[in-house]
């Protein structure tokens, strides 16, 4: 197709390429970034098949990007050979032979229609990247050729390693033919500049702007020391803005790169200029993306990452160091057109231990919108398809509830019509429910501008979602953008199409009408008007129920619905003071509390009802605290509680848990234990012990765990620790006895024993084995007694006259026989009116001297 294509290494490979493609079907292109792979085998594909080759990217700049680049190579406007296809934007014609598409483009037209007609091959590019929606479409691609298009050519385009695994999968019985095509780069000399030792790189609100001042820096010494363009990498379009403007007035065209600058910007960066330019990016231009004329990399050395708290419902990207394999990328950039430099911002040290490869995203993103792909494809829990990692079966299983809640799956795990369009609105499911239900209510108009608002990430400062609506109705860097997304969720919705964005609401309610684009009000339940603050606070609150919050009495944080507590950002926001709060974006970082709210609107008790009715429950919780049983029958918004009566006869079950739960938080020190209570379970720990069953277990635990058999019906009886210091415990505990072996507890654990005098001696059961202390005098002719039927002996603690201890032993017989006689050589000195035989074994025993009188 391609007259006179470009010198580049891939063009070597391109005959493998197709002789796999001619013999398997499939094949896997191995290569670096910047060896030609977009540009070339697309058209080489194009020529050796029929129908159009449907070409994906990662990203909606990288597509456009590549349509341009091959368009003009064919000295052709984009849209007739050479189109393309992405969320809110499409040019192609009859013409077109080559489509590049988002992967997510590709998967709607995968669950539309899995035969594909009139596309003659696919080739999956960037696959190395690991983004869910590059993951899912290899596995669906995989199950169309083995079930319903056997005859559809598929190459997946891997920067890295990864090849083989994905050449295992795509090529079913035995790997797909992999073309590896080495990269001819220049050397790239690498410089380490890490900050000053009292500048962190980040904390807990991410990158900081100290570090951004020493990228800025870096960036300046870069252009003083070396020619050619410069490529800065930082990680989102909030940093790229930063450095931006810190680099304000340096001899060169400063020039953003990120996804959310209109084309118009986003091209300029891409295009040479006449001057030198330092082109900011964020990590599209790592591997997906070429930008010439760059000769200079400065590497921040930070990436975004989806990451997800499902416990707290906390989902979104993170700040996470780059992997060893993205730095070596993002340095490679430096090295295409001839010798480069690296400058990276952190030290040779750290870089070693820094992690390999990245996390794909599968291991740490939200699943509910791939969880609704795999539900409309028929295989709710992936089983089946060639997945190169299996989903996290907790992540899955959440993803699922969640989409349960949004009513868009059946209990078995399959689609409802709900769900399906849901699917179809092609944004978040949470999102896309929202638009739907909020058009009923607000609008479709206002409903669409609220949630473009909400997945184009439009940040406003405080965290001001309405002021961020307002912004960018009244025009901006991203209102081009936004009106772009609001125009397509329009068109998403039933109906749209034919009437141009406009559809009746779903299940056919009477919707609210169109709503103004200004601050005006839309009319909902009956007379009341819903203005612009609570209209955003409602679509956000629809979107995500378990975020909406409360502030806490007599502070300024706030609990949401989820039970995670809020706090408003540091800096000032508007919206505090705000009683309730409709939380579009939250994150926690590691080793706090609360989560920062970063977007919200405010919303009032009403609309937070009716956005999270879900939610609404009625609860009778009976509980112990301070000291009290407290019974309350409480009607909530999940955690949030609004509103409380007392209890006046709570249920005896709930009264014992209660009970039991005081007693496990203060102790069972609570109870008036007896000296007689706590000499019987000493007795019943020892025969457990020592005997094992039928005695029963008396420890802390098994105490609170058999709490309602043992404190039987006084339990239900308390109300505070005054009954409770009524309990009799000694009277409960006995209700453990296990009878009929309890008729043997006085013979195996007696409670006294009588020694040879005559005396009755208390046994003390509080050590690990029972001891009996006693006066050597009342024991002489006695041998040592063992209890528990033998199985354990009497530990005697023998005391002098004083009663002071003179010997320990378990065995009385041989403390007769080698004890004794250094014992009476102490004793009958400092004692001399007692008695200390020669012989103790014929000796009488007796409680006072041992001596005859007379």
């Amino acid at each position: 197709m391609l007259a006179h294509p470009p010198e580049l290494p891939v063009r070597h490979g391109l005959p493998a390429v197709l002789e796999a493609v001619r013999a398997r079907g499939v094949a896997v292109v191995q290569a670096p970034p910047g060896t030609g792979k977009t540009t070339l085998v697309p058209p080489a594909l194009a020529g050796a098949v029929l129908g159009t080759v449907v070409v994906t990217q990662p990203r909606r700049l990288a597509a456009r990007a590549a349509a341009r680049r091959l368009a003009y190579l064919l000295d052709e406007p984009v849209g007739r050979t050479v189109g393309y296809a992405v969320r809110g934007d499409r040019r192609r014609s009859a013409a077109t032979r080559i489509e590049m598409v988002t992967t997510g483009v590709l998967l709607r037209r995968l669950q539309r229609d899995p035969d594909l007609p009139g596309v003659g091959a696919v080739v999956l590019d960037e696959v190395h990247e690991r983004h869910l929606d590059a993951d899912l479409a290899l596995a669906l691609l995989v199950d169309v050729r083995a079930n319903l298009r056997e005859d559809l050519p598929v190459v997946a385009m891997s920067a890295t390693v990864e090849a083989a695994r994905t050449a295992a999968l795509l090529g079913g019985a035995a790997p797909a033919p992999v073309v590896d095509v080495p990269g001819v780069l220049h050397p790239v000399a690498q410089e380490w500049c890490p900050p000053p030792a009292t500048v962190p790189r980040a904390d807990a609100r991410g990158v900081t702007p100290g570090f951004l001042d020493h990228v800025a820096a870096t960036t300046r010494r870069a252009l003083a020391e070396r020619d050619g363009d410069v490529l800065v990498f930082v990680p989102g379009a909030g940093e790229v803005t930063a450095v931006a403007r810190r680099l304000a007035g340096v001899a060169a065209d400063v020039r953003p790169l990120h996804g959310r600058l209109p084309h118009r910007e986003q091209d300029l960066a891409l295009a040479p200029g006449p001057r030198r330019r330092v082109v900011i990016s964020t990590a599209v231009a790592e591997s997906s993306l070429t930008v010439p004329g760059v000769r200079v990399v400065v590497d921040a050395g930070f990436s975004r990452e989806p990451r997800t708290d499902h416990r707290r419902g906390l989902a979104g990207l993170v700040t996470v160091s780059v992997s060893q394999a993205g730095a070596a990328q993002r340095a490679g950039r430096a090295g295409r057109e001839g010798p480069g430099a690296v400058y990276r911002c952190w030290s040779e040290a750290e870089h070693a231990r820094l992690p390999r490869y990245g996390e794909p995203e599968i291991a740490t993103a939200d699943l509910t919108a791939f969880a609704l792909e795999l539900a409309c494809w028929g295989s709710p829990d992936g089983a089946g398809l060639a997945l190169l990692d299996p989903p996290p079966p907790a992540a899955l299983t959440a993803a699922q509830l969640n989409l349960a809640e949004l009513g868009a799956v059946r209990p078995d795990g399959g689609v409802t019509p709900r769900g399906r369009l849901i699917a179809a609105v092609g944004a978040d499911p949470r999102l896309a429910r929202s638009l739907l239900d909020a058009a009923t209510v607000i609008g479709e108009r206002r409903a669409a501008e609220v949630v473009a608002l909400l997945s184009l990430d439009v940040r406003a400062p405080g965290g001001d979602l309405v002021a961020a609506l307002r912004a960018v109705r009244r025009g901006g860097p991203e209102t081009a953008a936004w009106e772009t997304e609001t125009r397509r969720l329009r068109a998403s919705m039933p109906g749209g199409a034919a009437r141009g964005g406009g559809s009746q609401p779903p299940g056919g309610a009477a919707r609210g009408g169109d709503g103004p684009a200004s601050d005006g009000g839309t009319r909902v339940r009956g007379s009341a008007v819903l203005p612009d603050d609570l209209a955003v606070g409602l679509v956000a609150a629809l979107a995500h129920p378990g975020r909406i919050a409360r502030r806490r009495p007599g502070g300024s944080s706030y609990l949401m619905a989820s039970g995670t507590g809020a706090m408003l950002p540091a800096e000032y926001s508007p919206l505090a003071g705000a009683e309730w709060l409709a939380v579009a974006d939250a994150d926690r970082g590691a080793g706090r509390r609360d989560a920062t709210i970063r977007s919200a609107a405010p919303i009032d008790e009403a609309v937070a009802l009716e956005a999270g009715a879900a939610l609404l429950h009625e609860t009778e919780t009976v509980t112990w605290t301070d000291g009290q049983v407290v019974a309350r029958r409480a009607t909530a918004l999940g955690a949030i509680e609004l509103s409380a009566s007392p209890i006046a006869n709570p249920p005896a079950e709930l009264v014992a848990a209660a009970v039991r739960d005081g007693l496990a938080r203060e102790g069972l020190s609570m109870l008036p234990w007896s000296d007689a209570a706590r000499a019987l379970r000493q007795r019943l720990s020892f025969l457990q012990g020592a005997c094992g069953a039928p005695w029963p277990d008396v420890s802390d635990a098994a105490l609170l765990d058999s709490v309602e058999v043992w404190l039987g019906p006084e339990l239900a009886r308390i109300r505070g620790v005054r009954d409770i210091r009524r309990v009799d415990v000694l009277q409960a505990l006995r209700r453990l006895l296990p009878w009929p072996a309890a008729a043997r507890l006085d013979e195996l654990a007696p409670e006294r024993l009588t020694v040879a005098s005559g005396s009755s001696v208390r046994v003390d059961y509080s050590a690990e084995q029972p001891v009996l202390a006693v006066r050597l005098q009342e024991v002489f002719g006695w041998r040592s007694p063992r209890l528990a039927d033998g199985r354990v002996p009497l530990v005697l603690h023998l005391l002098s006259p004083a009663r002071r201890p003179v010997a320990v032993t378990a065995d009385l017989a041989s403390f007769w026989a080698t004890g004794y006689p250094q014992v009476r050589a102490e004793m009958r000195g400092r004692y001399p009116k007692h008695a200390w035989p020669e012989d103790p074994l014929t000796a009488t025993a007796a409680r006072g001297t041992g001596r005859p009188r007379g």
